[in-house]
């Protein structure tokens, strides 16, 4: 006979406690898992290893314009599709998916407010959308721009932040543009108007080719990816290693392509700063 007897076990069933998504972000450079509040508050910048995430073209414009005196300009323009183009999926349905995911028409802000209460023009650029390449309507948001800072002769301030470059969608209809800013841009500078560039990551291809490099201040967000073709691309085809940290802000900087590296939390600060100066030597 068993010294005890059998056990006996009430099966009991335990409800998962539900714990809701989307309250924690893992950062792509460290790895820590941030509370999305905390991410919210802190500029979405990892408060572990200082890693900037992207923003969106709105949230760069509640950054960096004071609240409540943006005014939008040029909503009304909208892309083409002229060469037809078709692949995996058509330009028409890439667009469509992008501004349904996006709540844009397209990859551009543009318009006017007050950094600091100095009226400026300003656009941005939003990397969600196609990458935040530059297609006919992006080019002409920015031309549009900085003619009207030209007309209204106020300072220019455009934030890029494309992967992109030229939109291979519209073929040369894009690569147009880069020309077009470029020659806009001359006629700014021309006007002796400051124009300050703001390059976050990545920012690469066509328009850091064109419009993003021109700027008379050229200003970029900590280890912002920066330049034409990729570093990977480049190894390959010249089959060398190329050095520690090519490519980013800090290495374009010590190299005199960039002037200032900013963190995110001084940018507003300190293109107000900027702005200063050039109106003091006006």
């Amino acid at each position: 006979m068993a010294l005890f007897g059998k056990p006996k076990y009430t099966m009991v069933q335990v409800k998962k406690r539900d714990i809701p998504e989307g309250l924690w972000t893992k950062c792509e450079e460290c790895g820590e898992i941030v509370y999305n509040k905390a991410l919210e508050d802190n500029l979405k910048v990892c408060p572990k290893c200082q890693y900037h995430f992207t923003l969106t073209a709105q949230e760069r414009i509640d950054q960096l314009i004071d609240a409540g005196t943006f005014k939008e300009q040029d909503t009304g323009l909208r892309s083409v599709d002229p060469l037809k183009f078709k692949g995996p999926k058509t330009y028409v349905e890439k667009m469509q998916l992008d501004q349904a995911a996006t709540g844009m028409h397209e990859a551009a802000i543009s318009g006017e407010g007050k950094l600091g209460e100095k009226t400026i023009v300003i656009t941005v650029t939003d990397s969600r959308f196609i990458m935040g390449s530059m297609g006919s309507v992006v080019g002409e948001k920015i031309t549009r721009a900085i003619d009207r800072s030209i007309k209204l002769r106020v300072p220019l301030v455009i934030v890029s932040g494309s992967g992109g470059g030229a939109r291979m969608y519209e073929g040369m209809f894009s690569l147009m543009q880069m020309a077009k800013t470029s020659v806009a841009l001359q006629r700014h500078h021309e006007a002796g108007l400051p124009f300050i560039s703001v390059l976050t990551n990545p920012t690469m291809a066509g328009v850091m080719a064109s419009y993003a490099s021109l700027g008379d201040i050229i200003l970029a967000e900590p280890k912002a990816l920066l330049g034409f073709t990729g570093p990977r691309v480049i190894e390959q085809t010249i089959r060398q290693r190329l050095p520690e940290g090519f490519q980013k802000s800090e290495f374009l900087m010590a190299h005199g392509m960039v002037d200032q590296v900013v963190h995110r939390k001084d940018l507003k600060e300190t293109i107000g700063m900027m702005l200063g100066y050039f109106q003091g030597a006006q």
